[in-house]
């Protein structure tokens, strides 16, 4: 039997240019929080991806499901040890618990939507990144000790949300 509509939930629109947004600067990307996981009792996030050339993350993996559509530009995505080539129009999933990292490759910037299920990796940039005002907003310009103290945070939380790096 499927439960009864809850009426405390309600619908959500997200734009990353509405204001109220969350922009998040992480590794010289920009993260929009979509949708967060509070938003979805903990089912899925939906984050906007702003990827320079260059760009990405290191290698990691984690116990949840990752999907990637690719809206602007292209990223290559180390799958395995495996590269791809992912451009615009695109989707990829990554499974739970596989090695992989993406990488901007492509000499322009790239955008990407990012779905985890569930959700948590929303809260995790959170807490790792820096707010900044908008999409545009230039990252905050850290100093050696800041950006050591950043990976220090990145890997010290990264067990609570059930990921490690490689």
């Amino acid at each position: 039997m499927i439960p009864e509509d809850d009426p405390s939930r309600s619908l959500t629109v997200a734009n990353p240019d509405a204001p109220g947004t969350t922009h998040v600067s992480l590794v010289g990307n920009t993260y929009a929080m979509l949708i967060s996981g509070e938003q979805t009792n903990g089912r899925y996030c939906l984050i906007e991806m702003r990827v320079p050339d260059g760009g990405g993350p290191p290698p990691h993996r984690h116990d949840f499901e990752e999907m990637f559509t690719v809206l602007e530009g292209e990223i290559e995505f180390t799958f395995r040890g495996e590269k791809h080539v992912v451009p615009a129009g695109t989707t990829i999933n990554i499974p739970a618990n596989a090695p992989h990292n993406f990488r901007n490759t492509s000499g322009a910037p790239a955008r990407m939507l990012c779905m985890c299920t569930p959700a948590g990796q929303d809260e995790y940039f959170l807490r790792i990144g820096d707010v900044i005002e908008g999409r545009d907003a230039p990252a905050p310009q850290l100093t050696p000790e800041e950006q050591a103290e950043r990976r220090k945070r990145a890997a010290d939380l990264a067990s609570r949300y059930r990921s490690v790096f490689l």
